[in-house]
């Protein structure tokens, strides 16, 4: 690297380039990333010493190339991180909807247990609330035939509906799986 500032770059680069890049394809493993590092590496170097002599320029170059190299590791390194604990998250979240859907019994959705959540629930609804719902979920009526036969807009049967739907939703919270099959029933 004698007469670094002197000499031509173009020259310089072609001289050193391949080193550079094989030392950080030998530790990064990627044909782009290492063409990158030798080339800043090379560039960094020589505008250096366009600034100041550079007592020992394959030393510096060496450092160069070793921290540029060690900062796409260190990159890779909190990436795979990231991704791994993404990954993770993923996998918990895919676990508990596996055991939540296999520990779902169609028996027990039914059970004694709910059916008298339900009524009394329902129970505890304003009297045109209850009847709506049970129009609309027992008696399988549209809530344009529920409109039609009390007389209200298509609107106020939505109303009850929804209304008697968050009761049921609070008081049917540790029953998930039935309360979707409730909610998406008709």
């Amino acid at each position: 690297m004698d007469g670094l500032c002197t000499s031509n770059f173009n020259i310089f680069y072609k001289r050193y380039y391949r080193k550079c890049y094989l030392f950080a394809k030998s530790y990064v493993h990627d044909d782009w990333v290492a063409e990158d590092i030798a080339s800043e590496s090379l560039i960094k170097l020589w505008e250096t010493a366009k600034l100041r002599e550079i007592e020992h320029p394959q030393a510096f170059l060496f450092s160069i190339l070793k921290n540029k190299s060690l900062d796409y590791l260190k990159h890779e390194t909190t990436k795979q991180e990231v991704l791994s604990a993404l990954s993770a998250d993923g996998q918990r979240e895919l676990a508990i909807r596996i055991s939540t859907l296999e520990a779902c019994d169609p028996d027990q959705l039914f059970s004694t247990e709910i059916q008298e959540i339900i009524q009394s629930t329902l129970n505890a609804l304003p009297e045109q609330t209850r009847k709506i719902f049970m129009m609309s979920r027992f008696e399988n009526l549209s809530r344009k035939e529920i409109a039609d036969a009390l007389g209200i807009t298509k609107k106020g049967v939505e109303y009850h509906i929804g209304k008697a739907l968050k009761s049921l939703q609070v008081d049917l919270k540790d029953y998930l799986p039935f309360f979707y099959f409730l909610l998406f029933y008709k």
